[in-house]
């Protein structure tokens, strides 16, 4: 596609810093695993199964090929059927400035097709959209010489853990449990990948969002997403999902007390989907763009 047809349906700031178009292949983007020595066997339990991305012409056993929004080909992330399995996809880049960062993305998601089902069906709202647990898109940043990380996550949440829907953007309020803390026992072993305990997230004010599911599990359709966040005061700035614009200033970032080393001017952007039932979820990324207001 022509780079001035696929950036209209964009809003970037000055610097475009990447355009991914997964017709063109996977862009970086990548499975996230934990930390460990050379032996595999030390990556945490939270980290070591995170499934990598695939291109994907988005293929149902009804329709065949359901393809992208322009194009052919989507970056898949799939959770195993597993309750509360995470599949994430990380790039990892480092920053050239600080400053406003805006991330857009057209994504989709779905859970799989359950066959022999008992649920009752009215032949409108299928159940399958209550089998679809959440999906997240975060940062992980590193300042510099003095070690100052913390990580931005902006959770949607479908259904709780009883499939009741909840279909509202979640911030979290505790940082990320990262190798170094649990190995100094500094915090437990987590559940949830991003925070500390399970319960570490508010309802962002305003964030209540019913998405067009669209009745059954192999129909998708796409949907518009722009994040904001600001590396001179360490907060997201603005949430924009399809009509709806969250303003994100006045919520606060949780940051490390402690320093990390060797990663200075980290700025790594993530994606993430997560089942709360035996059942695959899937998120569906047509195409990513990162810009910056700075030159």
């Amino acid at each position: 596609m022509p780079d001035a047809i696929f950036l209209s349906k964009f809003t970037p700031l000055p610097r475009i810093f990447f355009a991914d178009d997964f017709d063109e292949g996977v862009n970086g983007w990548c499975e996230l695993i934990g930390n460990h020595d050379g032996d595999l066997n030390k990556v945490r339990k939270v980290m070591e199964d995170l499934r990598p991305p695939q291109l994907s012409n988005a293929n149902f056993f009804d329709i065949g090929s359901h393809g992208s929004l322009s194009g052919t080909y989507s970056l898949k992330l799939a959770t195993r059927a597993k309750a509360g399995h995470m599949a994430q996809a990380i790039k990892r880049t480092t920053s050239r400035c600080d400053g406003r960062v805006r991330v857009e993305c057209y994504f989709t998601y779905k859970a799989e097709q359950i066959f022999g089902s008992d649920t009752q069906w009215d032949g409108n709202v299928d159940p399958s959209e209550r089998n679809f647990g959440d999906f997240t898109i975060s940062n992980d940043i590193c300042e510099g010489d003095d070690g100052r990380r913390y990580h931005i996550a902006l959770r949607y949440l479908n259904t709780d853990k009883t499939g009741a829907l909840v279909q509202r953007w979640m911030y979290k309020t505790s940082v990320q449990p990262s190798t170094k803390m649990v190995m100094s026992k500094m915090v437990k072993p987590n559940y949830d990948y991003h925070v500390v305990n399970e319960g570490d997230w508010q309802p962002v004010p305003g964030g209540h969002q019913p998405f067009c599911y669209n009745e059954i599990p192999t129909k998708i359709n796409w949907h518009y997403l722009r994040w904001d966040f600001d590396t001179r005061t360490r907060r997201s700035v603005e949430l924009q999902v399809n009509n709806l614009v969250m303003p994100l200033q006045d919520i606060p970032v949780p940051v490390y007390d402690h320093p990390y080393k060797a990663l200075n001017r980290l700025m790594n952007f993530c994606f993430d989907v997560r089942t709360h039932r035996p059942v695959r979820n899937f998120l569906f990324l047509d195409s990513v763009v990162v810009s910056f207001e700075q030159p």
